[in-house]
């Protein structure tokens, strides 16, 4: 039922399509927790691709992410870190709504994980990030936010090419003021949804 909560607001279907995921695709889920969009990426790839669900050993949904990747035959769960999955074998990497808690506590730890992630990537491979955006000054560290700009300025020092950008999950309703599990959002945040390159 979670899950199902989650579909509507998440839009998944144009999310992807503007990523250009497509069936046959290896792509890697970056710290996937208990893996929503690690399943809506099975889904997308098809029997003949491949998904990483990477999470760091003994999280909090370790249980729940091994009963899902138990189930989907296409996916990885990798616990451990991005560096040691094989280079250059993933067509699409993507990091949901946990860039944030990266960046705005450790940038440089953020950047050895875009890092490790470009190593991962095929030439040519994609890097997705949705996250909840925040309001530039504003305490995004406590508040579970980041502002846009700050996000692709921190994805571009790592060498990556900023391809485009998606209003597909604005939320004008939600003024960035308060964190994205304030029961006031209903868990739907104004997210940004941002592409980017390995060329």
């Amino acid at each position: 039922a979670e899950d199902k909560e989650r579909d509507a607001s998440r839009k998944a279907p144009a999310v992807l399509d503007f990523m250009g995921v497509e069936p046959g695709m290896t792509v890697l889920d970056i710290n996937a927790s208990a893996g929503w969009y690690t399943e809506v990426l099975s889904y997308a790839v098809g029997a003949n691709g491949k998904v990483y669900m990477q999470n760091r050993p003994g999280g909090r949904s370790a249980e729940a992410a091994a009963t899902r990747a138990a189930r989907l035959n296409n996916v990885d769960a990798w616990d451990g870190d991005v560096s040691a999955i094989p280079a250059g074998t993933v067509d699409f990497a993507l990091t949901a709504l946990n860039f944030h808690d990266f960046h705005n506590s450790n940038p440089a730890a953020a950047q050895e994980l875009l890092s490790a992630t470009m190593a991962t990537l095929k030439q040519g491979g994609i890097l997705g990030i949705i996250d909840h955006e925040g309001t530039p000054g504003a305490d995004n560290q406590s508040l579970h936010r980041i502002a846009f700009d700050e996000s692709v300025k921190a994805v571009l020092q790592s060498g990556f090419v900023l391809v485009g950008a998606s209003d597909v999950l604005d939320n004008e309703s939600d003024d960035h003021s308060v964190g994205p599990f304030d029961p006031s959002l209903g868990r739907n945040t104004d997210r940004l949804v941002l592409k980017f390159i390995k060329l």
